[in-house]
Parts: structure tokens; sequence; C-alpha cells
């Protein structure tokens, strides 16, 4: 409520000043002073011809309330109360404002001043050039029609049509705006500048370019001292290679870093990944970036793209400027991901371009088709953007689905997953291997029976994403199970879990978070597990 009162107090001042104005140019009992003449070398008149004319020749000065004005020669015209001036034309009010020209008609009931022909205003430091200038002195504006050009200690503005105020140190321009300072250029179609402030106000379609970036925005402000930005309206950054878009977006050039909130992304075109989210904050000196809220990176570098989601996503880049630049990812927690020829879960994970590898921490679980693999610690190493091969660490389990109620299981030690065309065709599995297998009929996949077999170190071979055979290396036993004969406590492993419930199902599911049920979580470990929040601290101080 207090809002809307302060609104329609400004409103009311506003309609008040108009109406003031009007009153005093049509009323002629609000304003009766005429134009006086101060001064002139020769003055003629024609009582005859033209009654209420005086030609005044040679330092002609004049004077109506508080401006004075100056020029070689001048007609006074008596009935209207104006004056036409020629050649040296000034006009000055106080000792801030200087008006300069060729030609000048005043109408001193009006109090708008005319005039044409190597124009220049002086307000202090700011001056405005132009060929035609219309001056109203009792709104105290100065406006152009036909070109003209703003200067003040800190930039040069020039556009087709514009006004400025020396009141209130506000100019606006319209049509062809463009606003040069040393370190950029601003073009703009409509823009609000305060010579006080250096504060520019975006009002259309705008663009603000330097040797490092480049701004577009159709609605915000631009601080041209300390040169930082607030834009709204989808504005744009772009750097590098490098676009950063919002719903507004909080710049500041020297400090080379940029905010950006709700329906947030931040594209790299080289690369071709993107991060996302509801806030983005990122530093283009640094090359660092973070993203939280629905946070998403985007890799579609290879067509298909892969989504990781995650509470917090971090990005760090190192040996910035030079051949061995590298890239570290972050996400925590909470993380899922999406792909449509694999898919994953865990607590956190980091991606580190210099190895390519993708490393998941803390019970991760990875699918790809029917396999699931899972473990205390997954590493998968990336090649031309698809999975190259797979390292799970302690507490490894891979679990292929037969049907609703047979499935193929491996446990071990650790296990190495190796893939070609992003097909896994090779598992090597080592330390306390137990194996669960069902043969199948060639012609039809019948399963044949269950062989159950345990050893040091198993080599598995797939064929269309099938387990096709396996075969144990060193000491291994195992017995082979009819399939109407087969024990109840030899259908699972010791470790056997089945997470489907869990597995993201498209990339909108990467947002919702499953976490596993009561007593299917991985036992407690000796092994020590490096944090992810933790890597790098040293190198990038964070």
């Amino acid at each position: 409520m207090k809002r809307k009162l302060a609104l329609a107090s400004v409103l009311f001042i506003g309609m008040a000043v108009g109406l003031h104005a009007q009153d005093v140019r049509t009323d002629p009992d609000k304003k009766k002073t005429r134009v006086d003449l101060l001064y002139a070398d020769e003055a003629q008149a024609d009582k005859f011809a033209r009654p209420d004319v005086q030609l005044l020749i040679g330092s002609v000065k004049l004077r109506h309330d508080s401006m004075y004005m100056y020029c070689d020669t001048a007609y006074i015209y008596e009935k209207s109360n104006s004056v036409e001036a020629f050649s040296n034309v000034r006009m000055e009010q106080g000792d801030t404002l200087f008006i300069y020209g060729d030609y000048l008609y005043y109408d001193g009931t009006s109090q708008i001043a005319m005039l044409r022909r190597n124009v220049r205003m002086i307000n202090r430091n700011t001056k405005l050039t132009t060929d035609s200038l219309n001056y109203d002195r009792i709104l105290n504006l100065g406006y152009y029609f036909d070109g003209g050009t703003l200067t003040d200690e800190q930039n040069v503005l020039t556009s087709n049509w514009g006004e400025y105020s020396p009141a209130t140190k506000i100019a606006v321009f319209n049509h062809d705006v463009d606003l040069t300072n040393p370190k950029f250029v601003l073009t703009s179609d409509t823009l609000r500048y305060s010579t006080e402030s250096k504060v520019a106000t975006i009002l259309g379609p705008s663009n603000i370019v330097s040797e490092q970036n480049h701004i577009y925005s159709e609605r915000g402000i631009y601080n041209t001292v300390n040169e930082q930005a607030e834009l709204l309206d989808r504005s744009v950054l772009t750097n590098q290679g490098k676009r950063l878009t919002g719903d507004s977006l909080f710049y500041d050039r020297l400090r080379g870093y940029g905010e950006a909130f709700d329906h947030v992304q931040m594209n790299d075109t080289v690369n071709r990944n993107m991060l996302t989210g509801d806030y983005c904050y990122y530093n283009e000196l640094a090359g660092n970036a973070f993203a939280t809220r629905r946070a998403v990176a985007i890799d579609y570098s290879q067509g298909d793209s892969l989504y990781i989601h995650g509470d917090t996503l971090r990005l760090f880049t190192f040996d910035l400027n030079t051949d061995s630049v590298y890239r570290v990812m972050r996400a925590y927690h909470k993380v899922r991901v999406y792909r449509t020829d694999v898919q994953a879960v865990c607590d956190s994970l980091v991606y580190n371009s210099k190895d390519s590898c993708m490393t998941m921490y803390t019970d991760p679980v990875l699918w790809h088709d029917t396999q699931q693999l899972l473990g205390e610690e997954i590493k998968i190493y990336l090649k031309s953007g698809t999975i190259n091969w797979a390292h799970i660490i302690n507490q490894a389990l891979t679990v292929e689905r037969m049907d609703s109620v047979h499935y193929n299981q491996v446990s071990g030690k650790e296990m190495k997953a190796f893939f070609v065309d992003g097909d896994m065709r090779q598992v090597d599995v080592n330390g306390s291997v137990m194996l669960i297998y069902y043969p199948v009929e060639e012609k039809d996949t019948t399963l044949i029976g269950l062989n159950y077999a345990e050893g040091g170190f198993l080599r598995m071979f797939l064929m269309q994403r099938r387990m096709e055979k396996g075969m144990f290396i060193g000491k291994a036993n195992g017995t082979m199970y009819p399939m109407s004969q087969i024990p109840a406590d030899k259908l699972r492993l010791p470790s056997y879990v089945w997470f489907d419930y869990l597995r993201p199902r498209n990339k909108e599911d990467i947002f919702d978070w499953r976490g596993k049920r009561a007593g299917d979580e991985l036992p407690k470990s000796d092994r020590r597990q490096t944090s992810p929040e933790n890597l790098h601290i040293r190198r990038t101080g964070n």
C-alpha cells in the first residue's frame, strides 16, 4: 500500500509540474516579464512599417529573467516578446549553463529557445554539440532531433535524438545510440545516462563490447566508472566462447566475474558443454564457475548429451592460457547422471579433463543397458566423449538381469570393465571372486542352468551387451546346477542387490533423488576414501 501511495505521489507531482509549465505558457498573468535590451552598439526601428520590431547591431546583450543572451545582431519583437539573434550567439544562465550557436529564436512567453548551426550546450564538465537544439527554460531541458554528441569526463555519447537536463544531469538518447568509453563501446536503441553518476540505464536492445567480452541486454543498468552491470530480461554475457544467460545478471568487469539468477545457462560453445541452474557464478579471469539450485552439467560434444545433476556443481580451470590447460568439475551431493546408453547415481563426483577420468564417490551405482555395476568407488575413463573403461574399487558387484527372477552376478574386491564403441566387451574381476552365471541356448536364449563358481581372478567377455563367456585364471572351483535343481541359497550372491528403483529414467528424472532402501547399503569398509570436496584445495584456495 505504501508503494502504491508513493507511486501516486510521484505521478501527482509530475502532473503538477507539467500543469505548472502549461499554465506559465498559456496564462499571461502567470509570467509577464519581457525580454530586455541591456546593450547594443546601434539600434534601429521603423515605427511605420514594423512598429513593434527593433534591429540591434553590434555587441548585443539581452536579458530575460535570469537568462542572458549575447549576439552580433538581433531583432526584438515586442508584441510577441521574442528575439531572433544572429552570429556568435551565446546564452548564459548563472555560472553553470552556457549555450552557443550561429542562430537563436527565443520566445519569451513559452521560454523556449531554438538554436541552429554549430550549437554547443555546456553544463560544467558536460558538453552537448549538435546543429539543432531546442532549450526549454521552464523544464530546464535541452533536446536535439537531427543527431548530436554528449561528452563528459568519462564517456562520449552520440544518437539521432536526445535530450539533456542540466538540473538533474540526466540525458535520454534514442535511435543509433553509441556510448564510447576507452575500455568498451555500448550501442543501443534507447539509453538513459547520468552525467553525474556515469550510470547508463539500458531501455532497449543494447550491446556492450570490449576486448574481453560482449554483453547483450534489453533492460538494466551499467556503471561506466566501476564497470558493474545489473541486467534483466534474459541478458547474455559472452567471453571466449562461453555464454552466461539468466533472467537477471550481475557483472563486474574489473573483478572479472558474473552472477546469473533463475533459468541460468552457462554454455561453453568451444568445448560443447553447459552448466544450468537457478544460480550460477562465473569468474572469467580464473575460468572457474559455480552452479546450484537445480544445477545440471550437460556435455553435448558427442551428439548424445550427458546430463549430470547435483546439489552443487563447481568448475575449476588450471594452467589457464597455456597449452596444458585442463579443467576439474566437482558435483555434490545427491548426484544423478543420465545419458541414453549409461546412467549413474552417487553422493559426489569429480571429473578431470587432464586424464578424462570421472570418479564417483560414496555408494556409486552405474547402469549400462541391462548391466548394473557398483562398488565403494567407481572411476570412468572417457575417450572421445564415450566410456573407454571403468574401474570399480572395493566391494565390486556387477549384476545383469536375465528375467524377473534370474540375474547373472559377479562380485570381487575390484573390477575393470572395458568398452568398445560405447558397449561393454570385457570385464576383469580380481580378489575373492564369486560368480553366478546362467548359460543360454543359442537358438532361443533359453536358460540352461546356473553356474556357481569362486576364484581369485575372472575374465568375462560380452557380446551385444550380454555375457557370452567367462574364464577363471588360476585356482577356481564351481558347480553347475540344472534349472530345476538350483538351491534357493544359490540364486543370489551375499552382496547381491538390484538398484533398478534408483536408476534415472530420463533427463528430467535426474532431479528426483531416491535414496537406498534400508538394508541395501554397502557394508562399511576400512578403506579410506578421498572426499571430492577436498580435492585441489591447495591449488584452488577453496
